[in-house]
């Protein structure tokens, strides 16, 4: 009788061991990077091909596995948090890019401006002035110069993946932007009047 109890103790607690070993399997589950980018994808409607900015992290949240990615298309970020184990989308957020079009379209206004003042200067053959747009907001290195110099830095990375502004910080002009290529996240400042960098700061996703 006390081998049949100690007999049924055992395959008991067999029994409990596999169920926790097994537990732990399940939680032990990476769906990995590849397949959490998918499940993006699809959820957004789009291919790899069509984005740009391509972001993924690993992390953990009270525990929980999580990947963290983040895309842009056209005018549009997306920001996925996706469950590492089964899949689940937990949060899905979509901004466009409000800020930038407000700037370019005061950007186009300015330049409509500057070329409806400036047109009978141009007749009269004095191109100088064409090129200060710059010029009306004091600033010597223009936005295109300061993004040429930051993707400089970064072999490979195309305007698609850099993001840029052109901020007054403390009387100074400065462009402040970021550059994502290769799971790699540039930061840079650069002064608007020499070009120089006054930041840039590299990290690894």
């Amino acid at each position: 009788m006390r081998r049949y109890k100690r007999l049924t103790t055992a395959l008991l607690a067999a029994a409990v061991a596999a169920g926790i070993v097994t537990g732990c399997g399940a939680s032990g589950q990476d769906i990995g990077q590849d397949e959490a980018k998918r499940i993006a994808f699809e959820d957004a409607g789009v291919s790899e091909s069509d984005t740009s900015r391509l972001k993924v992290e690993k992390d953990r949240d009270d525990g929980v596995l999580q990947y963290d990615v983040q895309f842009s298309v056209d005018e549009k970020e997306y920001n996925y948090d996706i469950n590492g184990a089964n899949g689940e989308i937990l949060s899905a957020d979509v901004e466009t890019k409000g800020t930038a079009g407000q700037s370019a379209a005061a950007s186009g206004q300015d330049d409509t401006a500057a070329g409806a003042g400036a047109g009978n200067t141009d007749n009269t053959g004095n191109t100088g002035n064409t090129g200060s747009t710059a010029g009306a907001a004091d600033v010597a290195v223009s936005e295109a110069d300061a993004r040429a110099a930051a993707l400089e830095r970064v072999p490979g990375a195309t305007e698609a993946d850099i993001r840029m502004e052109l901020d007054f910080d403390d009387g100074y002009y400065i462009y402040e932007g970021d550059i994502i290529y290769d799971q790699k996240e540039y930061e840079f400042e650069i002064d608007a009047q020499t070009g120089s960098f006054l930041k840039w700061s590299e990290e690894r996703h």
